[in-house]
């Protein structure tokens, strides 16, 4: 300690700062209570399971199945939350028995060959290693909870499928430079439904908790978590604008779901994403579980990550235009997945770019988008769009001396989406953040262990605490695949839950 009682780095000995802060700013304070506080308790139970969308679902059937006196609460009249609101895409690999029929070979070692390299530059190796393995188990699982698959792979483009198809290609898994570092294999699994599957998939599942000894309780709103000592012992929460105290024996689960509908935390943590236009996250997507399991002491991590979806596709015939930013430049190659080109778009190049194509490669996109600027020639359009002088033309001579071999030695696009852009007019869509839809939502959270448990910066474990979902910072950041949400969300708030059923 430093001679003022301050420890070495400035904070406090209990880790906030002088100012009775935590690292991150938040208030610790109000949202976490002492026992001592609490006069009587309203509701009992081993289990406390808070927030009942995919990934509390999954803490609560898997506590329950674990013999413990379960209690799940919604602040919502009734469950489902952003799970319910997703394309329902869950990121499974591995081997399953949809991939073997479908016809595609795949393993937990590719699986984890491809998430290690393309989630972020940190990736969390024994929580990917975990999810890889037990993925083939996970997807039994999710049949066994009444979860439909159907044995038909879907090749039209990448994300959820406009068919009830069961299997997709839900990242950059056979682009570059992942199909050189993995073998490519499709890991999007959709329950069987057409269009939007996260419906169907929350269906299945609250019936599933229906049909289970855990109890509901609606309509509850959670505010402070409750501690004894250094162990949290439950939680004061409202219903109906009335307080209520409710003791969790063994645990309590955070699975409350991310923060992109709260304002504050995305402008201090992750201001791009509070650029894009749309949102996805149900009301309850405010940081409230973070913030619970920061003031009980619990470290976050990659705040200021987030998924980010560029829809360019479909059709995919959209990928033989070139993607390129504010100085005329490509950055990435155009056949990535679209939460690539998303993330690259805002993160790398401050969301300024243009789809670029000429009168043979144009075809109009699914998801409508301004075409800016149109030109006889690459420099009239560079003119249009205000784009420096020349910039532009070097990048389309360039593509166009390979393109006219199928070949795109920069950025490796595939052959079959390589042609050269050389027939008049040419013309630009409006890909910039402000003019464009970018789909976001937070990826950060509080730090977990494989377990669910919620750790402090020095890694020790928070004794009743437990997170999933997007309470807790998911497997990708950035890097996300589409289905990593909802997998790692199931995946570990079935294992939260089981460890909370045996604390």
């Amino acid at each position: 300690m430093r001679p003022d009682g301050m420890r070495p780095d400035g904070m406090r000995p209990d880790g906030m700062r002088p100012d009775g802060m935590r690292p991150d700013g938040m208030k610790p304070d109000a949202l976490l209570r002492d026992a001592g506080d609490v006069s009587r308790w309203d509701l009992d139970a081993e289990v406390v399971v808070v927030g009942l969308g995919a990934a509390g679902a999954a803490a609560t059937l898997e506590a329950a199945a674990e013999g413990a006196d379960v209690l799940a609460l919604e602040r919502a009249s009734a469950g489902g939350g952003t799970s319910s609101m997703s394309g329902g895409v869950l990121y499974l690999g591995g081997g399953t028995p949809l991939q073997k029929e479908c016809g595609f070979d795949d393993s937990p070692e590719e699986m984890f060959k491809y998430l290690m390299a393309s989630c972020g530059e940190q990736p969390d190796e024994a929580r990917i290693r975990l999810y890889c393995d037990g993925s083939v188990d996970h997807y039994h699982w999710l049949v066994d909870q009444g979860v439909p698959f159907k044995p038909v792979f879907y090749g039209g483009y990448s994300g959820e499928p406009p068919t009830d198809d069961g299997l997709v290609y839900s990242g950059t898994e056979n682009a570059f430079p992942f199909d050189r570092i993995a073998k490519p294999a499709p890991r999007g699994h959709v329950p069987q439904v057409e269009h939007q599957a996260g419906p169907l998939l929350m269906q299945k599942l609250l019936a599933a908790v229906a049909a289970s000894a855990a109890r509901v309780e609606a309509d509850v709103r959670c505010r402070s978590l409750v501690r004894e000592g250094d162990r949290i012992v439950g939680l004061l929460a409202t219903r109906a604008g009335e307080p209520l105290a409710v003791r969790a024996k063994r645990g309590v689960v955070l699975a409350t779901g991310g923060f992109i509908n709260d304002p504050e935390m995305l402008a201090r943590h992750a201001p791009a994403l509070a650029r894009c236009k749309y949102r996805v996250g149900a009301e309850g997507d405010d940081g409230s579980g973070i913030r619970l399991g920061a003031a009980a002491g619990g470290e976050t991590l990659n705040l200021g990550m987030g998924s980010i979806s560029l829809p360019v596709t479909p059709p995919k015939e959209m990928l033989r235009g070139l993607f390129v930013n504010a100085a005329g430049q490509r950055f990435v190659n155009e056949d990535a997945y679209m939460g690539r080109l998303g993330e690259h778009a805002v993160l790398r190049q401050d969301g300024h770019c243009y789809w670029i194509f000429d009168d043979a490669t144009f075809v109009r996109p699914a998801v409508p988008r301004d075409i800016v600027a149109v030109g006889e020639t690459p420099t009239e359009l560079a003119d249009e769009l205000g784009l420096p002088r020349g910039a532009l033309e070097r990048t389309v001579d360039l593509y166009n001396e390979h393109a006219i071999h199928g070949d795109d030695p920069q950025f490796h696009k595939r052959t079959e989406w390589v042609m050269p852009l050389v027939q008049p007019p040419f013309g630009a869509l409006d890909c910039r953040v402000e003019s464009s839809l970018y789909a976001a939502f937070t990826l950060g959270g509080l730090r977990t262990s494989a377990l669910g448990e919620v750790l402090r910066g020095n890694g020790d474990r928070i004794e009743g605490l437990y997170a999933a979902g997007r309470a807790s910072a998911c497997l990708a950041c950035p890097g996300y695949s589409s289905g990593l949400s909802l997998g790692d969300g199931t995946f570990f708030g079935r294992r939260a839950g089981s460890a909370a059923a045996g604390a």
